[in-house]
């Protein structure tokens, strides 16, 4: 048991000590350092105006048609990096006419396609060519304004390393340009 006069001691001091607690957490809850502000220096180069889109956006095509594919092209195409080709294409109520195209890439080689080599394996929705002898398959689409020539797997078709390059053949159909 604690004596009296420990006790007395006890608390008179417990007060005391509560106080000095409470003080000390008081007073240090004043001393945090505040960040100082940080001035944002400006940009050296501002950034250009917002720029407003006067002409209006190029129209998306169309879904694509299920209907037998006519189309008649006889172009050629050349780009600013002389990546150029021509082809010749005639299909008339999906069934092919006519198919040569040659594709020159710069510093890679050229891909020939000739329909000689292919025999049509699909007439809907899209017109299909598989090569007799190979696995290029060239795919021939209407989409809108624009039919489009893509090839698959023509390694051998090409020579070089052109195959990487060679992106799909598009023909204007009101035109009969090609890109």
């Amino acid at each position: 048991m604690i004596s009296n006069r420990r006790f007395l001691r006890l608390t008179h001091i417990g007060p005391w000590l509560v106080l000095l607690f409470v003080a000390a957490l008081g007073g240090c809850a004043g001393n945090e350092k505040q960040p100082e502000p940080v001035a944002t220096p400006e940009p050296a180069v501002k950034p250009p105006p917002a720029v407003v889109r006067t002409e209006p956006r190029p129209k998306k095509p169309g879904p694509i048609p299920v209907r037998p594919l006519n189309v008649k092209a006889e172009c050629a195409f050349r780009d600013e990096t002389g990546y150029n080709g021509a082809m010749r294409l005639a299909i008339d109520e999906a069934r092919v006419q006519s198919f040569e195209a040659k594709v020159t890439i710069p510093r890679h080689g050229a891909c020939r396609f000739d329909l000689k080599d292919f025999r049509q394996t699909r007439e809907m929705p899209s017109v299909e060519l598989a090569h007799l002898r190979d696995r290029c398959i060239v795919r021939v689409w209407e989409q809108g304004e624009r039919v489009t020539v893509a090839f698959q797997q023509c390694q051998r078709m090409c020579s070089g390393n052109a195959h990487d390059y060679l992106w799909p053949i598009l023909t204007d159909t009101r035109d009969g340009s090609c890109a």
